[in-house]
Order: structure tokens, then C-alpha cells, then sequence
């Protein structure tokens, strides 16, 4: 009995001792996920931000888009990522409320695998072509005219496209869907698309995976995001862009692209779909981080308040290594502007 009397006192003050720790002593765990195009950078900053904030831990999945809209509205996550944003239906349905925010940019590129063909130029009118169907070999006239002194082989273009509802084919749909006709119509825009239904056009998951079947299938051409075509040393197209210049994607092209960004709207869902600088590359996107209005748990809030903070600041200049855009200023203020509004 009086050990028990011990033990149950020694449990009492414990209890007592760990309720009076102040509220940054004992750690907040927050859980988000999304957009895969950024992931590469999004772990870097919560990794760097976890390691600096010992009492706060974020984790992030990356699980596309379309998931990470749904868990915020199904309030399964405490934040979510999109590169499609959301949409006024899906923001209607989050009950307290959502803020979109751009938080980083970044290029869809077209990464192929062709064997010792480098810097295949893709004309304007060509590339739509080649993800709804009609173009489907590499020597094909049309990429050939643009490509003078390349040898291209007679080989049947084998297109990857995203299998999951994903923002990147979102924004790479409606890039498409704007210059071309053709694509508009056959395919059209969305998260989810109806793609031919030809042997030579396959489904991937998520950026990792179409860039792993890209780089495992010869004659393959598929979109993804820069940053996971330059990790794996994947060959990448230079894309005709409005001005009817062969660009490259770089840190100085995406900067120009978004140079051009329209920051009129009433929210920041801000579109940058066909770029006219002649020193644009023509497929460049914001992405977008959604938080609560009214989350619920100030604590969760307070401390995703200071992340945000931070990755406007400092998270930024770790972007261009990694392969994304540092946002533009103005950009950058409309944001700092919303950060009270994360409740």
C-alpha cells in the first residue's frame, strides 16, 4: 500500500509538472499534404523549419492535388497543397473557410529518352499534338522540320501522362488547351482529363513516377515538373513560346514568364498560361499551399502563421536551387498581407 501510495504521487507530480510546461515546450504536430510538384522543395522547408522550431513538427505527403484538395475539405489534414488551386465550388465546400496562397513557381517540362539526340526543339503547333494523339513518331515531318541536322528515329513516341487526379496536368492541360484547338477539343483542361485511348499513351503517378517510367522507357516523352527531370539528369525539350522563340527552362525563363503574371484578380489564384516575353519558357505556375480561415487549434495555427513568415523569407532563397522560381515581390506581399487570416 505504500508503495502504491508512492508510485500514485510521483504520477500525480508528473502530471502537474508536464501541464504547467509553457505551450512551445510541448510539440505541435501538423499534418498536410498534396502537390507533388513541389514536394522536393516543400520537405526542404519543413525540414529546415522543424529542425529550427523543436516544438513544432509538419509533415507532408505527396499525394497530388486532387487528393490534397479533397482532405482539406473533408478537414482531414491541417493544410493542404494544390498547383491547380481550388476551385470557387471546392472552396464553398470548406466549412470555416480556405486561403489559397502561392507559396513557390515552378516549370512543367517536357522530358524525353532518346538516346544521343540532345536539345530536340518542340514547335508550338507540335507539342499539343503529341499528348492528344495525333503526332506519334519521332521523325514525324513536323518535328523533324524544327530539328534541321538531327537525326531522329523512326520510333513510335511513347507519351506518359499523369494516371492521378494531379494539378500539374492541370496547368499543363490548360497551357495546352489555350494554344491549341485541337487539344481543347480532344482532350480539354482539368486535374483529371480523358486521354486517347491508344497503347502508346500510359499512365504514371504522381512526378516521381513519370519521371521514372520516362527514364526506363526509350522513345518515351512525358511532363513533370523541372526540378525532377534535373535530379535525374533527364533529357528535356526546348518548347516554342508565344513569341515564336525555342526556349529552355531555366531560373531566368521561369522568371520571365512570371514577369507577366496578371495580379489584378480579387484573390491570388493567379494563371500565367501562355507567357508572351520573347525570353519566357511557356509552361510556368505558381503553386498553392491552402489554409484554414478557421482551423480550429490556435496552437496549429500560430505555428503555421510562423511557417508561413518564414517561407516568404528565407524559405525563398532556397527555390532556384532546388529548381523553382523565387516569387516575384509584389506577389510575395499580397501573401505576407493573408498571413493573419490563417485562423
Amino acid at each position: 500500500m505504500q508503495l502504491h501510495r508512492i508510485g500514485a504521487a510521483a504520477l500525480a507530480v508528473a502530471l502537474t509538472l508536464l501541464l504547467s510546461l509553457p505551450a512551445q515546450a510541448q510539440q505541435v504536430r501538423i499534418n498536410g499534404g498534396g502537390a507533388s510538384f513541389p514536394f522536393p522543395l516543400y520537405s526542404a522547408w519543413f525540414r529546415h523549419f522543424n529542425r529550427d522550431n523543436r516544438g513544432i513538427r509538419i509533415n507532408y505527403q505527396s499525394v497530388g492535388s486532387g487528393t490534397g484538395v479533397r482532405n482539406v475539405i473533408n478537414r482531414t489534414f491541417d493544410f493542404g497543397a494544390s498547383d491547380a488551386a481550388m476551385t470557387d465550388e471546392e472552396i464553398a465546400q470548406v466549412r470555416g473557410g480556405v486561403l489559397v496562397l502561392p507559396m513557390t513557381a515552378g516549370e512543367i517540362v517536357l522530358a524525353y529518352n532518346l538516346p544521343g539526340v540532345d536539345n530536340v526543339r518542340l514547335p508550338r503547333a507540335v507539342y499539343p499534338l503529341i499528348f492528344s494523339g495525333e503526332i506519334t513518331n519521332w521523325n514525324d515531318p513536323r518535328i523533324v522540320a524544327a530539328n534541321p541536322g538531327v537525326t531522329l528515329p523512326d520510333r513510335t513516341i511513347r507519351v506518359v501522362r499523369r494516371s492521378d487526379s494531379s494539378g500539374t496536368t492541370f496547368v499543363f492541360t490548360q497551357h495546352l488547351s489555350a494554344i491549341n484547338e485541337s487539344f481543347r477539343t480532344r482532350v480539354g483542361t482539368g486535374t483529371s482529363v480523358s486521354w486517347p485511348n491508344q497503347p502508346n499513351i500510359i499512365g504514371a503517378p504522381r512526378n516521381d513516377g513519370v519521371t521514372a517510367t520516362v527514364n526506363q522507357t526509350v522513345g518515351s516523352i512525358g511532363y513533370i515538373e523541372y526540378f525532377f527531370a534535373t535530379s535525374t539528369n533527364a533529357q528535356v525539350a526546348m518548347l516554342e513560346n508565344a513569341a515564336g522563340q525555342f526556349v529552355a527552362p531555366s531560373d531566368e525563363s521561369g522568371q520571365a514568364a512570371l514577369a507577366g503574371a496578371d495580379l489584378t484578380g480579387k484573390d491570388l489564384r493567379i494563371w500565367v498560361t501562355d507567357p508572351a516575353d520573347p525570353a519566357a519558357y511557356p509552361i510556368v505556375t505558381f503553386t498553392w499551399m491552402l489554409f484554414f480561415r478557421e482551423h480550429g487549434n490556435e496552437r496549429i495555427s500560430a505555428a503555421l502563421r510562423d511557417f508561413v513568415t518564414w517561407a516568404l523569407a528565407d524559405g525563398q532563397g532556397m527555390a532556384a536551387d532546388l529548381g523553382y522560381i523565387p516569387m516575384p515581390k509584389a506577389v510575395v506581399e499580397r501573401v505576407q498581407a493573408e498571413i493573419p487570416n490563417i485562423r
